[in-house]
Parts: C-alpha cells; sequence; structure tokens
C-alpha cells in the first residue's frame, strides 16, 4: 500500500442535499478536507493543520444515493508542508465507471504538541505524471503567495 495515498468510498446521503436536490458544495468539501487530512497525516505520522484550500473546481454535481471516491494523494512537501491533490469521483450505483466530480490541492503543515511547525519526511515524485503534479504543486504555491501579498491590506 502507498503511505502517499488515501481512498474514501461511500454513498452519498439523503442528509447531504442541497436546495437543487443533489449534494451541496460544503459536504464535498468536509470530504476533502476529511480524506486530505487522512493523506497527511498518515504521511507525516504526526497531527497536520489545515493552511490552505485552493483552488476547489466543482466539475459535476454528485447525486444523492451515488456511490462517491475521494482520493487525496501528497503531490509536494515542503519542510513542513505537505500538499494534497483531491479528486472526487461519483457514479450511480448502476454505472460502470465514475465521473470526476471535484479536484483541488489542499495544504496542511506538521505541528507538534505545542502547535509549531515541524519536519515532514520529504516526498519524491517516482514517475512523469508525479514530477508534473509536484511541478503543479511548485506553481500554486508561488500563485498563493502573490494572491497573498494582493490580500494583505484586507487581514
Amino acid at each position: 500500500m502507498e503511505d502517499n495515498k488515501v481512498t474514501f468510498q461511500f454513498i452519498s446521503e439523503p442528509s447531504d442535499v442541497n436546495f437543487g436536490g443533489k449534494v451541496h458544495g460544503g459536504a464535498v468539501m468536509k470530504w476533502i478536507d476529511q480524506t486530505a487530512y487522512t493523506c497527511a497525516r498518515t504521511w507525516s505520522g504526526t497531527y497536520c493543520v489545515t493552511v490552505y484550500v485552493g483552488g476547489i473546481r466543482f466539475l459535476k454535481p454528485v447525486s444523492i444515493g451515488d456511490l462517491v471516491k475521494v482520493d487525496a494523494y501528497v503531490i509536494h512537501t515542503g519542510n513542513s508542508s505537505i500538499h494534497i491533490a483531491v479528486d472526487v469521483y461519483s457514479k450511480n450505483l448502476a454505472d460502470a465507471s465514475f465521473q470526476k466530480t471535484t479536484h483541488c490541492v489542499i495544504v496542511f503543515v506538521s505541528v507538534d504538541q505545542d502547535g509549531n511547525p515541524q519536519a515532514v519526511r520529504p516526498w519524491t515524485p517516482m514517475t512523469e505524471r508525479q514530477e508534473k503534479l509536484s511541478e503543479y504543486a511548485q506553481r500554486l504555491t508561488k500563485l498563493r503567495d502573490t494572491i497573498s501579498k494582493e490580500m494583505q491590506p484586507y487581514f
């Protein structure tokens, strides 16, 4: 089993419904956070906190009663940060294959018992796809830095 990837799978429930009859975006975001946290925690072996969720893209709605699959996988590590890509898929139980419904990148920081950042083991890309994902994470980091500077007067 790869310790840089975690998959959750479950059936969406009626309590997840929004006013349009589909799964509420907030429910999807909760699933993303739970799966990504588990991935970060598994990778680091330590408690981690969410520091950034970015570029969440809802591609298709998830229907109530669909089988949902949430894949979270490490795509980059910094000194104390773990960048996790998350893909959400769903399918009607009668369908043969899943369709991607949501994608985002979420960043966690490993912290000690006092809440201070602590080092995580580095993740090294082993395939061309993983290398491209690591480059993607690094480009997103630069974009976040630019956005953060723009937002600074409003903090």
